[in-house]
């Protein structure tokens, strides 16, 4: 399953926050936040606001840019093992389900009957 975009965000900050060797109580006093919302944001439970992370980037002393980077590459990154199919996989599976619901597959063309044939064959 897909990472969401708040847990990346979240695990992101936490991250930078451990790697900075600052604890949950220090950025929250910094960057204005309290403690119990932070540490959610950080877990990814809660989704915080431009102006808030922009607040908690601001404490950790990281760009927020950065810190959406980051967070755009751990999605990518799980996303990885979700998106490689096997050659010709694709078409297997599409033709298996082309048969489970009762699709025949290509059926052959018909030509509808002309109007102005069977008019001037009435004639």
């Amino acid at each position: 399953m897909a990472v969401l975009l708040r847990e990346a965000i979240g695990g992101s900050l936490r991250r930078a926050r451990t790697d900075r060797r600052r604890t949950l109580r220090e950025v929250s006093r910094q960057a204005r936040v309290s403690l119990g919302y932070l540490s959610e944001v950080e877990r990814g439970v809660k989704e915080a606001s431009s102006e808030l992370l922009a607040s908690i980037c601001e404490a950790l002393d990281i760009a927020l840019p950065d810190l959406l980077t980051a967070a755009a590459e751990e999605m990518a990154e799980s996303m990885r093992p979700q998106m490689i199919v096997p050659i010709g996989q694709r078409h297997a599976d599409l033709r298996i389900a082309g048969t489970a619901t009762g699709a025949a597959g290509p059926q052959p063309a018909t030509t509808p009957a002309s109007p102005v044939a069977s008019v001037s064959a009435a004639a």
